[in-house]
């Protein structure tokens, strides 16, 4: 594997909104090693939750009064607030959930807002994105690998 396509499989999964949900199917259809394509995924979408906990934690505490975040950040809390109630009742497994369903909204990144609206413990936010992250990757590495042979069977 070209370590280009490695570090590319690794961005995308650290970006926001695609994520892992993008990287996955990206490294399948370039023919990458499917077990290199899911662990530099996995990594690239893991590595910013603490980071991400920690920014939209001093965020919310040191800049929420200005006026331009401010009504950004209120928008985005308040859309992740509406698509979350699961983690509002189901606390720690809800979370879990949440992020491992394999649709836009839903990922690491949002999780990481919901844990801060909800005011997940560091500790347990990370471990509960984890899993909702690694259950993602499996649900996206087996969804990817059934369309490309659907793909397949086509051409």
């Amino acid at each position: 594997m070209d370590i280009n396509n490695e570090l590319l499989i690794f961005l995308v999964s650290a970006s926001p909104v695609v994520e892992l949900r993008g990287a996955i199917p990206i490294g399948i259809a370039k023919g990458l090693s499917l077990g290199k394509v899911f662990v530099f995924a996995l990594a690239g979408n893991l590595l910013p939750i603490p980071l991400l906990l920690l920014f939209f934690r001093w965020v919310v505490t040191r800049l929420e009064h200005l006026r331009p975040i401010e009504k950004i950040f209120k928008w985005w809390f308040r859309r992740v607030e509406k698509k979350s109630k699961i983690v509002e009742t189901y606390g720690f497994w809800g979370l879990v959930f949440f992020v491992s369903i394999p649709f836009p909204g839903t990922g690491a990144w949002t999780g990481s807002v919901a844990a801060t609206l909800f005011n997940f413990r560091m500790k347990k936010a990370i471990v509960a994105i984890s899993l909702g992250v690694l259950l993602a990757a499996i649900f996206v590495t087996l969804g990817s690998m059934g369309l490309v042979k659907l793909w397949c069977i086509f051409i």
